[in-house]
């Protein structure tokens, strides 16, 4: 049966909404969890952060099994520990079974991200790339936008374990879609590995790779401080939970549509630096002025646009790495973004308690952003010097 590379992007796509609806979960009922547990704001923190602590130790393992089993089969594994992680969750009556479940979930969600984005990548790497990878990632803020305008009421309507039980089933339902619908690029299939269980990348493309990886956790905790923590900020200033929280989603729903955008810009122009440093310092700005503008709305919608550079950004491994490299070598880039990911919550949430301000977790949001900039620079600095050594490896032979 042919498939159409859409469609593969397609079914994929589904699969990073329900990445992001469950990720967001804890966030969402964090009233009802820190109740129920008996929790404070730094065990709440690192359970929000324990989805993407396990991709410190598992993500370079994660690529390199890709080599030796296939992408499909260990991203329908990823999504299978998804699944079981939050039904233990769900039946959760005590931090420490809560932390298990939570971890068993981020186990499962390092393996299915790390291989998500190499199966998009080899479907468009002649093609769209930075467009298809902008429509895939803008899938992740989109499960967290119906995520915080669904969870919050559904909990306080049954209860919080119900919510974590629902993002089981999404979880669930794309499992099936990816097994059933998801088939192999055939350029892929061409692809000879000298040796599928090694981790050999050259450090002429580690570094760059690594530094990609960096730019990208600093881009994605600031977005995670947003979403995670401007809810509390604005509670803080009067407004109701779900006011709240619907405010916090509008940013959010912006993504749906500026980072498909941005990535086709980037596509277009040839310019995806410029739009990154742009874009990273909009972003910047909008949280750095949250605590104080008093229209949220203006801010929020900023901010989404914000993002549109999160396509380019995570094409930036597909300019570092050669094909045979591409499976460890994302392995590396996720490495960095998740020990980011995992350390930055957690210190947002320990900031907010010792300096007893909401606005603090959303201000080093802004601070993340802004350090963006710098590292997106240096990429480039390397990538020229990499593409030089390339010219005059092929110029030798």
């Amino acid at each position: 049966m042919h498939i159409n590379r859409w469609t593969i992007l397609g079914v994929l796509s589904l699969a990073r909404i329900a990445f992001g609806f469950q990720f967001q979960s804890i966030a969402s009922v964090s009233p009802s969890l820190v109740d129920d547990l008996g929790i404070g704001y730094g065990q709440l923190g690192t359970l929000i952060g324990l989805y993407m602590l396990p991709g410190v130790l598992m993500a370079i393992p994660s690529g390199i099994l890709s080599k030796r089993f296939g992408d499909k089969r260990m991203a329908g594994y990823g999504l299978l520990l998804m699944v079981i992680g939050g039904i233990v969750l769900g039946l959760s009556e005590s931090y420490s079974v809560a932390f298990i479940g939570r971890l068993v979930s981020g186990i499962g969600a390092v393996s299915f991200n790390v291989v998500l984005t190499k199966m998009v990548t080899e479907w468009f790497i002649d093609r769209e790339i930075r467009t298809a990878l902008g429509v895939m990632l803008s899938m992740w803020p989109f499960g967290i936008a119906l995520a915080l305008v669904t969870q919050s009421a559904l909990s306080s309507a049954y209860s919080w374990e119900w919510v974590i039980f629902l993002t089981s089933a999404v979880c669930l339902v794309s499992l099936a879609l990816v097994v059933s619908i998801y088939r192999p690029p055939e350029a892929s299939k061409n692809i000879i590995y000298e040796n599928p269980r090694s981790f050999a990348i050259p450090f002429r493309e580690f570094v760059p790779v690594s530094v990609a990886g960096i730019t990208w956790a600093l881009f994605n905790v600031g977005l995670v401080c947003f979403f995670s923590f401007g809810s509390g900020l604005l509670i803080d200033q009067g407004l109701s939970d779900i006011k709240a929280s619907s405010l916090i989603s509008i940013g959010l729903w912006v993504t749906l549509a500026s980072i498909p955008l941005g990535g086709y810009i980037s596509q277009k122009t040839g310019r995806p630096k410029a739009i990154i440093i742009l874009s990273s310092a909009l972003a910047a700005l909008s949280l750095a002025l949250l605590p104080f503008f008093p229209y949220p709305l203006i801010l929020s919608i900023l901010l989404g646009l914000g993002i549109a550079s999160a396509g380019a950004i995570v094409a930036l491994p597909s300019q570092a790495l050669s094909s045979e490299n591409r499976g460890p070598g994302l392995g590396v880039f996720y490495t960095w973004y998740y020990i980011g990911m995992a350390i930055g919550p957690v210190l947002a949430g320990l900031g907010r308690e010792f300096t007893d301000s909401s606005a603090t977790p959303v201000l080093a949001g802004s601070g993340m952003f802004l350090a963006v900039i710098p590292f997106i620079v240096m990429f480039y600095l390397l990538q020229a010097k990499l593409e030089a050594t390339r010219h005059q490896r092929v110029k030798g032979q």
